[in-house]
């Protein structure tokens, strides 16, 4: 499973431990850290750039981060400085200025 190999790699990175086999989700644990250095390690480590960004609340800023071969990351950044990565996944697609027919 693609999506636990780069959960584990990303969970090493930020030094934290890997999901449970157990889990029934993706993401058991939401991983956070500064939002410089998360950023930084997303761009570095992970190869991905942010693809999309959303105003959540005056608090939250939501961000799709993506690399080439289609995972995306879904980050959550605070107005404290922290980000926090909440889900991941697999075959990223951008659907905007795509005739939809």
């Amino acid at each position: 499973m693609k999506w636990f190999r780069k959960l584990t790699c990303l969970a090493v990175i930020l030094g934290c431990s890997p999901v449970p086999l157990g889990a029934s989700s993706p993401i058991a644990e939401v991983i956070c850290a500064p939002t410089g250095d998360l950023h930084a390690r997303l761009q570095e480590q992970m190869r991905s750039r942010r693809a999309a960004s959303g105003v959540r609340g005056p608090e939250q800023v939501m961000e799709v981060w993506t690399d080439q071969r289609d995972n995306w990351t879904l980050v959550v950044t605070y107005a404290t400085g922290t980000s926090c990565i909440v889900a991941m996944g697999e075959h990223w697609a951008d659907l905007r200025g795509r005739d939809p027919a």
